[in-house]
């Protein structure tokens, strides 16, 4: 992105601005509305949240006056605020993509079902699309980017987040010609694979987060999320189901990530992995077959090899997200994507207590169950269900135990909602 802050100026001198629409407009909506406004060339016309009240309050912890809002009811109020200069509220997330002065569309739900609607209408509109949303992408990314492709515009997934952050590292390695053996992401608390939206309540409302997002975080679901947008993007597998997900300083990194006949943990190289004691920090290991550049290496301080870490000590979430959108406009280009063809890994569904046939789940963020991840090959062969399928309408027909491996033969899945319609025609079209 070397130049992206001359080509945002250069927007904002001939009165253009990239104008945005946010789709969600909590604690990462927010933070990324308050950033748009420091950025120039960049400016967040529209905000949307089902609760418009969250939109308005947006704009306004971002300085900007009650009196320059307005809150739409539809599209041609919303058109001709745009049109006027104001910022825009709205509950209604279809108006995203129709608006006529909209470049692009920002999916900060993270509810699957949702992302699939905001990601079609956006594509269907031509307007490029921005996924903060990875929970959509790791079950219909491959085919939203192919539909993107058709449509010409572009389906990304977001810098700031973790596997947009790891894709830049692997992109300057991959560039630079090293040979990548691993890559992965650090994680700042335990798994705790019974958390639930009661158990975490407390904490969740202290940090002004919500409960089904901080245990998503909490039982490891989110982390096993990006483990697969990053897998699906490079073409890297978990080693084992699930990780190795060893305890570590970024020091010990190249010598854990090694093979286990080198003194290691790995039963093969070209991994997605995950260590607790990094965060929030992303990190690839590498490699050469040169001696004179690990000559150099040594003598850069990189450490004593043959493996080495490249590590960045941050990731600045949603308040990077902008930075997606400018490229996907001044460049055309992604910040990450699922590479073509069927994907990689998987996300599928683990009962996180014993259940009942009869009982319902209720997904991503609850009390029913969690996510793990595991090749697609593998999971496909098991009969899993991405998790990104379950829904609260979603109905077991046999009883499971506390962490047994939920497959289809188990459960009566919601076939109505969007995202299943479209991960048959995935499966059908991309394999």
């Amino acid at each position: 992105m070397l130049g992206l802050n001359t080509k945002l100026k250069q927007r904002q001198e001939a009165g253009k601005p990239i104008n945005t629409g946010l789709v969600g407009a909590g604690q990462m909506g927010k933070g990324m509305v308050s950033q748009m406004m420091l950025m120039k060339g960049m400016t967040p016309g529209l905000v949307i949240d089902i609760n418009v009240d969250n939109a308005v309050e947006a704009y306004t912890l971002a300085g900007i006056s009650r009196e320059d809002i307005v809150v739409a009811k539809n599209l041609s109020q919303l058109n001709e605020a745009l049109e006027k200069g104001k910022f825009v509220a709205s509950d209604n997330a279809e108006l995203a993509a129709k608006a006529n002065l909209i470049d692009v569309v920002v999916d900060a739900t993270g509810v699957p079902d949702v992302g699939a609607k905001i990601a079609m209408d956006s594509i269907f509109n031509k307007k490029h699309i921005v996924m903060l949303n990875v929970e959509t992408d790791v079950v219909i990314g491959p085919l939203l980017k192919q539909m993107a492709d058709s449509a010409g515009v572009i389906y990304t997934g977001s810098a700031g987040d973790e596997p947009g952050s790891v894709k830049e590292l692997y992109d300057f390695a991959d560039g630079m010609g090293f040979d990548i053996v691993a890559i992965g992401k650090g994680k700042n608390n335990p798994v705790n694979l019974r958390a639930n939206p009661e158990n975490v309540y407390e904490q969740a409302t202290k940090s002004g987060v919500s409960p089904k997002m901080l245990t998503s975080f909490k039982d490891g679901t989110k982390t096993m999320v990006e483990m697969t947008a990053m897998a699906n993007a490079t073409g890297y597998i978990p080693d084992i189901r699930g990780g190795h997900a060893p305890s570590a300083s970024v020091n010990e990194l190249p010598g854990i990530f090694q093979l286990k006949e080198q003194g290691g943990i790995l039963n093969k190289y070209k991994i997605v992995d995950y260590v607790n004691g990094v965060a929030p920090g992303v990190f690839i290991i590498v490699t050469t077959e040169l001696p004179q550049i690990h000559h150099e290496m040594q003598y850069l301080s990189m450490g004593a090899g043959p493996n080495y870490v490249l590590y960045r000590p941050y990731h600045l979430t949603s308040l990077e997200t902008p930075l997606s959108a400018a490229r996907a406009v001044l460049y055309h280009e992604p910040t990450i994507v699922p590479m073509g063809g069927k994907p990689i890994a998987e996300t599928i569904t683990v009962a996180k207590k014993d259940l009942k046939a009869g009982e319902m789940l209720d997904g991503i963020g609850g009390f029913t169950v969690y996510g793990t991840i595991d090749t697609y090959e593998k999971a496909k062969g098991e009969n899993a269900v991405p998790l990104g399928l379950i829904t609260k309408n979603t109905k077991l027909i046999k009883d499971v135990k506390e962490g047994q491996l939920i497959t289809y033969d188990m459960i009566e899945l919601d076939t109505s909602t969007l995202i299943y319609k479209l991960r048959n025609l995935q499966e059908t079209l991309i394999g």
